[in-house]
């Protein structure tokens, strides 16, 4: 009767809410234990919620209708209806989960377990755990291939991006980049992985069919030591041609021709910038800032820095509803 009824509210929760507001942003605050909610028409906190223990990566179903939230201490997944605006139910996970991503069709959750090195893999329809992958050191990174062939995971203390095949889910190639690497983004046509190294102060482009580093973007910016700079989160738009990397405690996002790899520009943001999001219509980045406690608004196109919002304390990830 129990397994009934869970899988009964598993259904309800992924297909019996209304969709919500496509330009809504949920921000996670680490140490606030809350996820703050951005109205992005007044750029104003509309609602606070409390979540569990040490909120991190941060991220939409498929279908826009429920935000899920990895809460690391309480070692699980959160999930909120967007709608509502408020916590109905959990997911399983290993221990400590950071990132996570989903497949193209919203029914596969791939989860990174940075305190026993493995990739959970949960059915979200079934609300169920139904494997793991060993991967290296500290995992953290998490993306899926345009395709949906190849899940990346990044390992910060073994310092590889690990290829893993969706079908078998086991690796088929190791790609050793520079130290502590913390987050991984494809291009949208495949043809390039992106892997931003935090302490190496790179983004390395590796080739995703040879499985090679074929590229490295590096940052210099005038007054800064090299060791401040810190590549964390990235964002590509939709044409493959500009690329926003986030460099932590040196306070800025970098512009960077996704074509070339080279830097166009660098935006003052607020205090250790964290992640990041776009709308749904490419206009505004939306960007974390942990230490000074809040959001950065970009704007896309004139890549300025137009607005300032005040969040919860150390605000980490951000999700923005799809169109």
């Amino acid at each position: 009767m129990w397994r009934h009824c869970l899988l009964s509210g598993t259904v309800l929760w992924l297909a019996a809410a209304a969709p919500a507001s496509a330009f809504m942003a949920f921000v996670s605050n680490e140490k606030g234990n809350t996820v703050s909610v951005i109205d992005t028409d007044s750029w104003t906190v509309t609602k606070t919620i409390k979540v569990g223990q040490r909120p991190r990566g941060i991220e939409f179903t498929r279908d826009g209708k429920f935000v899920m939230v990895a809460v690391g201490d309480d070692d699980t997944i959160q999930v909120i209806d967007a709608k509502k605006q408020e916590v109905v139910d959990t997911l399983p996970s290993g221990p400590d989960p950071e990132l996570f991503t989903q497949d193209a069709a919203g029914k596969i959750m791939y989860v990174a377990n940075e305190n026993d090195n493995t990739v959970t893999v949960i059915d979200l329809e079934k609300r169920a755990r139904i494997g793991d992958v060993q991967v290296g050191v500290e995992p953290e990174g998490m993306t899926i291939s345009p395709d949906g062939k190849i899940l990346i995971n990044t390992s910060e203390t073994t310092n590889m991006a690990h290829f893993i095949d969706t079908s078998t889910r086991q690796i088929v190639a190791n790609v050793l980049v520079d130290a502590r690497p913390r987050f991984a983004e494809f291009k949208h046509d495949g043809s390039e992985l992106w892997v931003s190294s935090e302490i190496g102060g790179t983004v390395s482009i590796v080739d995703p069919v040879k499985h090679v580093v074929t590229g490295k973007v590096s940052f210099n910016i005038p007054g800064l030591r090299s060791e401040a700079i810190q590549p964390v989160g990235i964002g590509m738009t939709k044409d493959d041609k500009t690329a926003f990397v986030a460099l932590g405690p040196a306070n800025r996002i970098a512009v960077v021709d996704a074509v070339n790899h080279k830097v166009t520009k660098y935006l003052l943001v607020g205090q250790r910038v964290w992640h990041m999001a776009f709308t749904p219509d490419e206009k505004y980045l939306l960007v974390t800032n942990g230490v000074s406690n809040d959001v950065s608004v970009i704007d896309v196109a004139a890549q300025k820095v137009i607005k300032t919002i005040q969040v919860g304390e150390l605000p980490w990830g951000v999700t923005i509803a799809p169109q």
